[in-house]
Order: C-alpha cells, then sequence, then structure tokens
C-alpha cells in the first residue's frame, strides 16, 4: 500500500487564472504529486488547490506553490471578503492512506522550516502542528489578518512566528503551516444581500460562539451576486455531518424570514460526509456503507483470492507498442471534430521538445569527459522537467478554452452576458498559447545555453528537440493570431501583440 499525503493550500488570489495555474504547474512538477482539484473564488479573491503524493514528494510540493506565490500575489494591494495573512495562506497537510497525524505534523515542521529559511517568509505552525495552545485555531493566528500581523509582529512576542524573523515579508507577509484530518469547506448562499444575517447566523452556528463542535463560520457579502453567504468549515465532519450544520443554517435563516439559495462545497468532500447526508434525508431503513455498489465492489475484489492463471498471463490492456499508445489522440486529431486542434498539438510538440532535451541531457552527464558540467546539467534537468510538466498540460487546456468560446457563442444573442463571455472566452483562448509559447521558448533557451556540451551520440536527438520546441512556439504565435482578431480590449490587444513579437524575434534569431 503506498502512503498518501493530501496537501490543501490556500493562495490569496482568486482572480488572475494565470497565477493559480503558473501555482499549480508549480507543484505538480514534483514528481509523483498529482493534482486532484483547484477552486478559485472572486469574491473571497482566494484559490484552494488539492493535490495529492508520497510524504517524501508532497513537501517540496509546497515549497514551489509558495515560491510562485510569493513571485505573483502581493498582499499589500490584495482586497478580498476572505481573511488572510499570506500570498501562501495556509498550507494543511492530511492523512490519507498508510500515514498517521503525527507523520504530516512532522512533515508540516519541516516544510515550515523550509519556507522560512528559503523564502525568508515567517512561518506559524497550526491544527495538530501547533507549538502553542492558542495557535491550534487558525483564525487566532490570523486575528487583525495582514495588516494587523504587520504592524504587530516584531513588537508582541505573542505573535512571534515559530520559524523565521519576527518580521513579514514585504508582499507575501506570512504562511500558516499544519497538520489536520479531513475537514469540508461548506458555504450557504442566503437570498439575501443582508450581510448582517449572514454574520449573525455564522455567530450562532460557530464553535467559538458556543454553537456547533467542529464548525467554524464567518458570514460574508459576495459582491459579484449581491448575495450574503455563510462561509464554513468542517473540521470533524463525524462528530458534526454537513446535514446538521445545513438544517442548523436553515432554522437560524427562517429566523429572519430568509431562506437558503444554495450551497457549494470547495474542494473535496470524503464519500462518508455523502453516505452520511444520504441516509440522513432519505430516512433509508438499516442503510449501511456496503449497500452503495462502489464500495461493495472494493469490499469484495479486496478479499477476492488470487487465482494461478491456466495460461500464462496477458499484460493487462497494455498498448502493445509506443504507436499503439498514442494512436488514440493521433486519431482524434484527425477526426472531423475541432478539438484537439492546433493549440493541443504545438503544447504536446513543446513537452516532446523538453523530453527529448532531458534525455540528451541525462545520458550526456553520464560520460567521463563532461563531469565538469554536471551543475549546470542537473540546474536544465528541473527547470526543464517542469516546462515538459507544464506544455504537457497545456494539451487539455487549450481543448477546453476552445469549448468555453463555443459555449460563449452559443448563448441568445440577446443574452446581456454574451458578448461579456465571449470576449473572456477569446481572452482565456489566447492566453493559454501565450503561456504555451511562453514555456516553450523558456525550455528552448536552456537547450540552446547547453547545445555545445551535449555528447555526439546523443546530438541529432538533441536537435529534434530544439526543433520540437521552436515548433511549439510557432504554433502557439499562430493561434494567438488567430484568437486575437476578435478581442476588443486595446490593452489586451498590445500585450499579445508584444509577446508574439518577442516570440518571433527569438525563432528568427535561432
Amino acid at each position: 500500500m503506498t502512503p498518501l499525503v493530501e496537501c490543501v493550500p490556500n493562495f490569496s488570489e482568486g482572480r488572475r487564472i494565470d497565477v493559480v495555474d503558473a501555482i499549480v504547474n508549480a507543484m505538480t512538477s514534483v514528481p509523483h504529486v498529482y493534482l486532484l482539484g483547484h477552486e478559485m473564488d472572486a469574491d473571497h479573491n482566494r484559490a484552494v488547490v488539492t493535490i495529492v503524493g508520497s510524504p517524501e514528494t508532497i513537501g517540496e510540493a509546497a515549497i514551489r506553490g509558495v515560491e510562485t506565490a510569493m513571485q505573483h500575489i502581493d498582499l499589500t494591494t490584495h482586497q478580498g471578503e476572505h481573511p488572510r495573512v499570506g500570498a501562501a495562506d495556509v498550507i494543511p497537510f492530511v492523512p490519507i492512506r498508510g500515514v498517521s497525524l503525527l507523520d504530516c505534523v512532522e512533515i508540516a515542521k519541516k516544510v515550515g522550516r523550509e519556507i522560512a529559511s528559503r523564502f525568508k517568509i515567517p512561518v506559524y505552525l497550526y491544527e495538530a502542528a501547533a507549538t502553542r495552545p492558542e495557535r491550534i485555531n487558525l483564525e487566532k493566528i490570523r486575528r487583525g489578518q495582514f495588516e494587523a500581523l504587520r504592524n504587530e509582529i516584531q513588537t508582541n512576542p505573542d505573535r512571534y512566528p515559530d520559524f523565521g524573523e519576527p518580521r513579514l515579508h514585504p508582499t507575501a507577509g506570512a504562511t500558516v503551516v499544519g497538520a489536520r484530518k479531513p475537514l469540508i469547506a461548506y458555504n450557504i448562499n442566503l437570498d439575501t444581500s443582508d450581510v448582517s444575517i449572514a454574520k449573525e447566523i455564522a455567530k450562532r452556528v460557530r464553535f467559538s460562539s458556543g454553537g456547533l463542535p467542529f464548525v467554524k463560520a464567518m458570514g460574508v457579502l459576495l459582491k459579484d451576486r449581491i448575495q450574503a453567504q455563510v462561509s464554513m468549515n468542517l473540521t470533524d465532519y463525524e462528530q458534526t455531518p454537513m446535514e446538521l450544520v445545513y438544517e442548523a443554517v436553515k432554522t437560524e435563516a427562517e429566523h429572519y424570514g430568509v431562506s437558503i439559495a444554495g450551497s457549494e462545497i470547495v474542494g473535496l468532500i470524503p464519500q462518508k460526509a455523502i453516505e452520511q447526508a444520504v441516509e440522513f434525508y432519505l430516512r433509508v431503513e438499516n442503510f449501511k456503507p456496503e449497500m452503495i455498489l462502489e464500495n461493495r465492489l472494493a469490499e469484495v475484489m479486496s478479499r477476492a483470492p488470487v487465482q494461478a492463471p491456466a495460461q500464462p498471463a496477458q499484460p493487462p490492456a497494455q498498448p502493445a507498442t509506443m504507436a499503439d499508445a498514442l494512436r488514440g489522440f493521433v486519431d482524434r486529431v484527425a477526426s472531423a471534430e475541432p478539438i484537439p486542434g492546433g493549440g493541443s498539438v504545438a503544447a504536446l510538440a513543446g513537452a516532446l521538445g523538453a523530453a527529448l532535451g532531458q534525455m540528451a541531457i541525462r545520458i550526456t552527464r553520464e560520460k567521463k569527459n563532461y563531469q565538469q558540467h554536471a551543475e549546470r546539467y542537473a540546474d536544465a534537468l528541473d527547470r526543464l522537467s517542469r516546462h515538459t510538466a507544464e506544455l504537457l498540460g497545456f494539451v487539455d487546456r487549450d481543448s477546453e478554452a476552445y469549448e468555453r468560446v463555443m459555449a460563449a457563442y452559443k448563448l441568445p444573442k440577446d443574452s446581456p452576458d454574451r458578448e461579456r463571455a465571449i470576449q473572456d472566452g477569446l481572452m482565456h483562448a489566447t492566453e493559454i498559447p501565450c503561456r504555451t509559447g511562453s514555456s516553450a521558448a523558456e525550455a528552448l533557451r536552456i537547450c540552446e545555453d547547453l547545445r555545445s556540451i551535449i555528447h555526439v551520440n546523443v546530438a541529432s536527438d538533441f536537435q529534434v528537440g530544439v526543433q520540437m520546441l521552436q515548433t511549439s512556439v510557432r504554433g502557439a504565435v499562430a493561434n494567438m493570431r488567430t484568437n486575437l482578431t476578435g478581442i476588443k480590449d486595446p490593452a489586451a490587444r498590445i500585450r499579445y501583440e508584444d509577446m508574439i513579437l518577442s516570440f518571433e524575434q527569438m525563432l528568427e534569431i535561432r
């Protein structure tokens, strides 16, 4: 059984998709770390990312996310409904399989120490990793937010960090790192714009004010919707289940003549929480988790005896050749469907080019006469691996961007949201190839810098990689030009035209 740790970092950015994508790509560039999902909220101006990995790799993924957030997020200009003290605001580690909560505490401490050392960002430990009783609760650490902490951290010993100097990073603030059980981020929207009602309901249901155990709550106004929301974290859904919280909020809302407009889950939710809600609302007699098909299958299959095959076992659904593995994608490109299209193929070309560069470098660095360049090779491999992962991610992102544009054009022509949706879609559809071009161009620079110290036996492979990266940049330019024709924002047009010019100049030099 492979041990797994979940990490659910919260970043103070919910409006710029390019920044959140950069953070996600940085974290998932670590081998054996996988993205489970991410959510962005413009009103809260906050993103929640969920990744999973081994105990050995998950910490480095979180650290890379902090580094990228530090480069792009400035808390001195940040505004949003959600309280925050840092660009990378909160980083909890959660035991999932084969690890204990204490193991996650050790990971949290190691990560906190590294963040303070590498980036000069002070770190506070919370929940199970807390070193002081008052820091178990996140809200105590975050009291007064970035602005208050900036003034108090140097003079009030109670606010000294666990790691690092008592001084906030000028733009990235502080980071809170910890370990906890799985929680549910659960928001209930009310059919009123009166945020005072949401705040009063939050006060009544949260544990710190005498409400439900294991419930943290606050009332906020969703400005884009002009709607009040009770925003909550359920820190132990088994003892205080989600359905109980829903009913409590509903009862309190009715006292104010308000009803629930809807609710939302931010991030992921454990299956057991859904099972509890099903049992509560459907009132199924003698309900047991084993009654769920998938649960029963998992139980039966885990106990099924392994029988010796009557004949030599065949590889289970493995492609016979590499060509077989690729044929499905190639056939989809060749079909009459518009996706995957040129943008996806350009991104794949870049990923293959960067991968070939890595192959040539790895073979070269093992050669006796090239040992003196070991540091340059190591740096290039690290950077190219990130670009390979990023470019591979753009294969799907480009298709998604196209579908978004098409969905906007399908809106009724008299819809007041149609033109805005089209413009937003075109901007996104131009941004993705722009980022493809940027990533491929940077990978190309890395390879060009090493061209003279690549072994002759892999020089042709290296050259093919360079050509693929050049093709990726050219493909990105072609896609940007196509989408740019429909964008009306003058500032955006200038920015993208400047990027196209820089790409073309780079290719001419080579």
